[in-house]
């Protein structure tokens, strides 16, 4: 029994991938300018900068992989092309 998945359905998901890393990595993963300057505890401050590199590090990790699917699907459909 094979189970065909056809080629739009990995062309979707990676185009998710890019839209919703990139939208990660620009609104989770940028400096407020108001809120870093009010807090005055230290590990908080730092707490948030971790949790800011975090969304920026998996935003460019997302839009990396969706751009994998698309291409590995891409290159999968062309040397499978019988023309």
């Amino acid at each position: 029994m094979n189970l065909v998945i056809p080629p739009i359905f990995f062309y979707v998901v990676g185009a998710l991938l890019i839209v919703f890393g990139a939208a990660r990595a620009l609104t989770l993963g940028r400096v407020r300018r108001g809120g870093d300057i009010q807090d005055d505890d230290p590990a908080r401050a730092s707490a948030g900068a971790r949790a800011r590199k975090r969304h920026l590090a998996f935003g460019i990790i997302w839009i990396g992989m969706g751009l994998f699917l698309i291409l590995s699907t891409a290159m999968v459909l062309k040397v499978r092309s019988p023309f």
